[in-house]
């Protein structure tokens, strides 16, 4: 069963508005530096984590579970969407 369209929706909602301040997530993953070995791959991770965490807490609050598909199709809406988060990293000022 594919991801339910309004959980698809915000999902995208989700990723338009970490985008929309990638530059305060930059500056989280330049806390970590010399631990990381990249500003924008960490900020990168940062925000996918908090889209999947967002993701999740739909499945949560709708009670329901989140399937091996689900988790296939999530993944497929970032690899769709990566070019756009990396965009917003690298051009990200801090």
């Amino acid at each position: 069963m594919p991801i339910p369209q309004t959980t698809r929706d915000y999902v995208e909602t989700l990723i338009d508005y970490y985008v929309s301040v990638a530059s305060s997530y930059k500056q989280i993953a330049q806390a970590f530096v010399p631990e990381v070995m990249s500003i924008d791959d960490t900020t990168f991770g940062i925000i996918v984590g908090a889209v999947y965490s967002g993701f999740l807490q739909t499945y949560t609050n709708q009670k329901q579970k989140v399937t091996l598909e689900d988790i296939n199709e999530f993944n497929e809406i970032i690899k769709r969407r990566a070019p756009s988060i990396k965009k917003a990293v690298i051009e990200a000022k801090t």
